[in-house]
């Protein structure tokens, strides 16, 4: 399993054995990474994929010093469920 960072396609993607399965789109406004969507493959749901995906997001926005705005439900829940994110949210 590999999450890795697409920019030309404005996306992080997880990786099993080298398929795409997992997706979380993106975009940079300034300092801030607004996450719009998260979808992982209806056959691979239920299984953590999700929030392996959205934490790799998460964490490299840490690295790179960008506030986060959560559009997509999915990232909003994962940060509620997870406080150790909260001091991501752009006011």
């Amino acid at each position: 399993m590999q999450v890795t960072k697409n920019p030309r396609a404005s996306r992080y993607e997880l990786l099993v054995d080298g398929r795409v399965i997992g997706i979380a789109d993106y975009r940079l406004e300034g300092a801030t990474m607004v996450l719009p969507h998260t979808e992982i493959t209806p056959s691979q749901r239920g299984r953590g994929f999700g929030a392996i995906l959205v934490r790799h997001a998460l964490d490299d926005a840490r690295r790179s010093g960008t506030t986060v705005v959560p559009h997509c439900w999915y990232v909003a829940k994962f940060i509620r469920e997870n406080p150790g994110y909260e001091d991501l949210l752009a006011a």
